[in-house]
């Protein structure tokens, strides 16, 4: 159950939550670890509930990460106790990207529809945002990520179709992919978030190869669009001492600086990342040639 993440409570007369705490792993501890250890302490399960908003908070850059999943109720972002904060985004951003059926999001009274892949940004100072479905036989899915902000950004809805895409990877290799990038150096602006989502075209499986890792900035994989029965084998550790667990749909993956983050999935899926930490840089990153995975 998703109370392994989140400790419900009250305090004082407010009727607010603490969002469970993901600690951070030094790299030479996580190579004893087993498989439940990973499981526990790096993916995030059972996000997707109906009507509920889930969220964990990560020692990692502090990014926070969740889902909300309307359907008869219009969930609206807590407080949470652990933020000691006025309200959700007093020193935070968000970037939101619906994977499922039509949606809203409202931001201190204006109104944002986004459809499937869509993406809005929230910047620090909105007070108040909630999640609404179209049509609660066809709901809306809304991952979340949220990381400390220094700055103001205006909030900017953009649509998959004016998402910047790179065409990538080869049919040989079974990557065959589209990367679509909306927060980032080049597109919506932010304090430090960065977020988009590939694509695999069918009879693709292998997401991010050569796989590669972030000195500068930890990430997030967000698994959707994967059909029932099926998982995602997702890589991650040291280039020279991987580790790996399965990833089922609406699942995710939270990847320290010092870890790949690469998979392969039993049938052709989608992913968001996302990243937070001290650039903007999309193509900051540290590459794993090949035959050096171990």
């Amino acid at each position: 159950m998703f109370g392994k993440y989140l400790i419900f409570c009250k305090v004082c007369v407010q009727h607010t939550i603490a969002l469970k705490i993901l600690h951070s792993v030094h790299p030479e501890d996580f190579k004893t670890y087993q498989t439940s250890q990973i499981r526990d302490r790096f993916l995030l399960e059972n996000l997707v509930q109906p009507d509920r908003i889930n969220c964990v908070y990560t020692h990692y850059d502090r990014m926070i990460i969740g889902c909300a999943n309307p359907i008869t109720q219009r969930p609206e972002l807590e407080n949470y106790t652990n933020l000691r904060a006025g309200y959700f985004l007093e020193r935070r951003e968000t970037g939101i990207i619906n994977v499922a059926g039509d949606g809203e999001v409202n931001a201190d009274g204006k109104t944002y529809y986004l459809k499937k892949l869509d993406c809005l940004y929230i910047g620090k100072g909105t007070k108040s945002v909630v999640f609404t479905s179209k049509n609660p036989e066809k709901p809306a899915v809304f991952y979340i990520l949220s990381a400390p902000a220094h700055a103001v950004y205006p909030t900017v809805l953009m649509t998959n179709a004016e998402a910047a895409r790179v065409h990538t990877g080869d049919t040989a290799t079974a990557n065959r992919r589209t990367i679509n990038k909306y927060i980032h150096l080049d597109g919506i602006k932010s304090c430090q978030l960065v977020m988009g989502l590939t694509i695999l075209q069918e009879g693709s499986v292998w997401n991010t190869m050569p796989a590669h890792t972030h000195d500068r900035r930890m990430e997030a994989y967000f698994y959707f669009d994967l059909p029932e029965g099926q998982k995602v084998l997702h890589l991650m550790g040291q280039g020279g001492e991987t580790r790996h667990i399965t990833v089922k749909k609406y699942e995710a993956v939270v990847s320290p600086p010092w870890s790949i983050h690469s998979g392969s999935g039993t049938a052709s899926y989608g992913f968001i990342w996302g990243m937070a930490g001290e650039n903007l840089d999309y193509t900051d990153m540290d590459i794993i040639a090949i035959p050096d995975l171990k």
